[in-house]
């Protein structure tokens, strides 16, 4: 049974990632996809962080319930030889970086949401006074 929820757990976990890059790269400053207004595009990329983080997440509880099961199975009284139980594999540890990755980077992506105070501002370029325009 653990198996098959780590299983659930990691698909879901792939899933709010694929949407989650989906909805970051619409929420960059530098595309041109959905609004041109960059408080929305803001708020797009905090939605894609929040996905990240949720993944991040699920990918966490997956690993850690699954090395929860091997570490009871491995001190659990039982007619398995020492020699073939379980032990935690090479794959607990890239699942608990990548969950820990996935986690820092969905937060990173939420920061990116702009102060209250400077919501309804937005700043333009300004360009050289005409007289220090040169003309040939």
């Amino acid at each position: 049974v653990h198996i098959q929820t780590s299983r659930a757990l990691m698909v879901i976990s792939l899933l709010l990632g694929f949407f989650g890059i989906i909805v970051s790269v619409v929420g960059m400053k530098c595309t041109k996809v959905g609004e041109d207004d960059p408080i929305t595009k803001s708020r797009i990329a905090v939605a894609g962080g929040v996905l990240f983080v949720l993944s991040g997440l699920c990918t966490l509880a997956a690993v850690s319930l699954y090395a929860t099961q091997v570490t009871y199975e491995f001190f659990r009284e039982s007619t398995v030889p020492v020699n073939a139980r379980y032990e935690f594999g090479s794959a607990l540890f890239v699942g608990w970086g990548a969950a820990s990755l996935t986690v820092l980077g969905g937060s990173l992506l939420c920061c990116s949401c702009p102060p209250k105070d400077r919501r309804g501002q937005q700043y333009y370029r300004q360009s050289q006074p005409s007289t220090a325009r040169e003309y040939v």
